[in-house]
């Protein structure tokens, strides 16, 4: 089989790592990247001589056979639109658009061109978060009771993009990933302390219609670094720390449970303590391979998750949690479109 042609539009922070990842990779041919930053294309060309360096998407859609799309966030959606209109697969980095109107352009127009589109949703692909699914799936961790992350730093302050929708779209599509379902109402608050209107910190709460209530803390602008999320089920608990060095994940045996003839509140229910579990978690770093599964798709097979609809899926939230924080905090209802 002939090596797929793939292009990166966007070398940037993140975008430079799709482009290191696509060139190691066997059945991959790096066929160009494209970056508006002259001292990055400079670079880029020293880095890969024999890989098409442009400041034209035009240009790269002429030359590869799928694209990855890790331009500035405004630029997602007319850039997908491009791809598509060039029949050309593409993975769309996160957020997927900016506005629901745009990302349910871009599915359409995909469906009805049949072109591939994913979007970079890319702690979905986690070998944890997978096998968390599959316990909350197979009941492992009992009825999903609550879940809450904190990704928080002092990290990169972005212009054009609070941190709703930088660093949220991670934990709204982990969210719904998991629990199989999107949330009827959101609310969030939070504060601008350093760009008048782009907000530093922001406290996200889903409620879904099972009674699941998922909480996200999410802020640039913090002394710790924290990508953890701990999920809470009636049977056990886990714990996943993505800053830990090893030891990532950990299953408490812990809970309340229930007698079966009711005396008193108190009387009927009894704290257990059991065991911590440590599993032994497959290999792979995410963003091989959500690559690879794009790759795939690519080559015509159906996508296993991360599709057009769940990136719509998930900028429904965030513009129904952005309505709520120009509300103050005033819970929101998530449309669920046509």
């Amino acid at each position: 089989m002939s090596r797929l042609k793939v292009g990166v539009i966007g070398a940037g922070a993140w975008g430079k790592n799709h482009v290191r990842t696509l060139a190691g990779m066997a059945d991959v041919e790096l066929s160009a990247v494209c970056d508006a930053n002259e001292k990055t294309r400079a670079r880029l060309a020293q880095q890969y001589p024999d890989t098409l360096i442009t400041d034209q998407p035009a240009e790269l859609l002429k030359r590869v056979d799928a694209v990855v799309i890790a331009a500035p966030a405004p630029a997602h959606a007319s850039l997908a639109l491009q791809a598509i209109a060039a029949r050309i697969p593409a993975l769309v980095e996160k957020p997927f658009a900016l506005s629901v109107a745009d990302a349910e352009a871009m599915a359409e127009a995909a469906a009805t061109q049949g072109v591939p589109l994913l979007v970079g949703h890319l702690l979905v692909h986690h070998p944890i978060i997978e096998l968390l699914r599959n316990k909350l799936t197979d009941g492992s961790l009992g009825t999903p009771y609550y879940l809450y992350s904190q990704r928080v730093n002092l990290g990169q302050v972005r212009p054009d993009e609070n941190a709703l929708w930088s660093l949220g779209p991670h934990d709204v599509s982990i969210a719904l990933h998991l629990l199989g379902q999107t949330p009827t109402h959101v609310a969030a608050h939070g504060h601008a302390y350093l760009q008048p209107g782009i907000e530093d910190v922001v406290f996200l709460v889903m409620t879904f219609a099972s009674g699941v209530i998922a909480h996200a803390q999410l802020s640039w602008l913090d002394p710790h670094k924290e990508r953890k999320l701990t999920v809470v089920g009636s049977r056990q608990m886990a714990v996943f720390d993505d800053m830990a060095p090893r030891e990532k994940l950990r299953i408490y045996d812990k809970g309340v449970d229930r007698k079966e003839a009711f005396v008193s509140a108190v009387e009927s229910l009894t704290l257990r303590e059991g065991d911590i579990s440590i599993p032994r978690i497959p290999g792979g770093e995410p963003l091989p391979i959500e690559l690879a599964h794009f790759v795939r798709v690519a080559r015509g097979a159906s996508p296993e998750r991360t599709d057009a609809q769940d990136g719509v899926r998930v900028v429904r939230v965030l513009e129904a949690a952005s309505r709520s924080l120009a509300a103050g905090g005033t819970p929101m209802t998530v449309g669920r479109g046509a």
